[in-house]
């Protein structure tokens, strides 16, 4: 196997092993986005199954010896040499650097908006607790009680009763 092709499979697998598939599952909401990141998972399995098989089996030797016995020592010895002669080219990564800060400023701006997200997340949660407990009590809340929760419309109301403002 070429040194390109080991490295290619150690980055894929590598990649694989630090990729935290269930806790990403986790935080998934709609069925589109499961379907969507089950999608994505699946192609990512088969293109590192791919590439470990491809490029980790290296390839059976060629018995130059049988080929004599068959066609004759001079055409195989002249095809021997020509197979010798190949030089596989080195891959020299020149993607990965270019785009590498990218990926990390992008890092950095997922995990501002991951905070933010959790931040407005618990927000509405909060909010929708707020809900269900005025749901719950708003057919024997009173007024006093109401404006006891919410003293800015009570304040709002009080002033459109003194200014004399009643909406027409």
């Amino acid at each position: 196997m070429s040194a390109a092709g080991k490295k290619v499979v150690d980055v894929a697998f590598k990649a694989g092993k630090s990729i935290d598939w269930d806790g990403m599952a986790k935080l998934i909401v709609s069925e589109e986005a499961r379907k969507e990141f089950a999608t994505l998972r699946r192609a990512f399995d088969d293109v590192n199954t791919a590439l470990q098989t491809k490029f980790s089996q290296e390839p059976e030797p060629i018995d130059w010896e049988y080929y004599r016995k068959g066609i004759g020592s001079r055409l195989v010895d002249m095809y021997k040499e020509a197979y010798d002669s190949i030089e596989i080219p080195k891959y020299v990564d020149t993607v990965t650097p270019q785009y590498k800060p990218k990926f990390d400023d992008l890092l950095v701006e997922l995990k501002a908006a991951e905070e933010i997200s959790l931040k407005e997340s618990a927000r509405l949660e909060k909010e929708i607790e707020e809900v269900q407990e005025l749901k719950k009590k708003i057919s024997t809340m009173t007024a006093d009680e109401y404006f006891a929760k919410h003293p800015e419309l009570k304040k709002k109301f009080d002033d459109e009763i003194r200014n004399d403002y009643w909406g027409y």
